[in-house]
């Protein structure tokens, strides 16, 4: 029997690490490359065979989540038409609510909401170019923007030692041409219609209101600021009222004589404002009517 200090020992040295381009990291990392490659291009082609309803009724979903809870429907992508999107048409924006499914009201008061805080939103943004535009900066004392009941108002006010037109006239100074232009084309960016109303003081002319008066001066100095807004971008048709107010609707009315009262006012108004003026003037375009039929008739008497 041999002696066990004779045995041979035989070690093995096993050497871990990396297999180099033999190991099997790269293939988890390009499978998942792959997987989210085929995620993208499934996101991409979901996005393009929808119609542009259902795209707006999950816009609508993430603004207004309870919409479709209170109003009913069939799905994100309803809406106010009787009529059914989708189909073949990729382009119809129409949606899938059917008639009495929505309540009249329920739908008004959002679309109200919704409109709110779009004239908000643009009172934020001229507020912002007053203060970085050079030009206007420096009126900034003299431009007074809130929210009435009709919509947007930018008040553009006279100042003792800056007024906007030369004294009992309609002719505009730069710097009012300056302020008028800046702000037309912003005004494009709401499909709003737009009011224009031009107001005086309470001095009188030594006529008084036989002759050219401060109605006519208002009215003047509305229709100038008008061609200046136009000329500075703003888009014809979308002024649906221009009208000079003289001193009935003071701006101090502590103090009708104040300069302040001296003004050009612009209304981004809401809907319910332009249906209010279309009324009138389709209740004002029959009553003129009836009057002048009366009068034939009467004149053939």
């Amino acid at each position: 029997m041999a002696d066990d200090s004779q045995r041979l020992i035989v070690i093995k040295r096993i050497k871990k690490g990396g297999g180099g381009h033999h190991g099997g990291a790269w293939k988890i990392a390009y499978a998942d490359f792959v997987t989210a490659m085929m995620a993208f291009f499934l996101l991409m082609w979901l996005l393009g065979s929808t119609t542009k309803a259902n795209l707006q009724g999950i816009a609508d979903y993430f603004n207004t989540p309870l919409k479709i809870a209170l109003s009913g429907g069939e799905g994100a992508g309803d809406a106010t038409s009787i009529i059914k999107g989708g189909g073949t048409d990729l382009t119809r924006r129409t949606g899938q609510i059917k008639e009495g499914e929505i309540d009249p009201a329920l739908a008004r008061k959002t679309l109200e909401k919704h409109e709110a805080e779009a004239l908000q939103a643009m009172k934020r943004k001229l507020e912002q170019l007053i203060e970085t535009n050079a030009k206007l900066k420096q009126f900034k004392k003299q431009l007074k923007l809130d929210i009435t009941s009709e919509g947007l108002r930018i008040q553009i006010v006279d100042d003792r030692n800056r007024p906007m037109f030369d004294s009992g006239a309609a002719v505009m100074k730069d710097y009012t041409r300056d302020i008028l232009r800046a702000i037309g084309k912003t005004l494009n960016e709401l499909p709003n219609k737009i009011s224009l109303s031009g107001h005086t003081d309470a001095v009188q002319y030594a006529s008084g209101e036989r002759g050219y008066s401060n109605w006519e001066l208002s009215a003047d100095r509305a229709n100038a600021s008008r061609r200046e807004l136009v000329a500075g971008g703003l888009e014809e048709g979308k002024i649906l009222r221009v009208v000079g107010l003289g001193s009935a609707v003071p701006f101090d009315k502590d103090n009708p004589n104040s300069p302040v009262n001296r003004r050009i006012s612009i209304i981004v108004m809401n809907k319910k404002a332009e249906e209010a003026i279309s009324k009138e003037g389709l209740q004002f375009e029959a009553t003129t009517a009836d009057e002048v039929k009366q009068r034939l008739e009467d004149g053939r008497r």
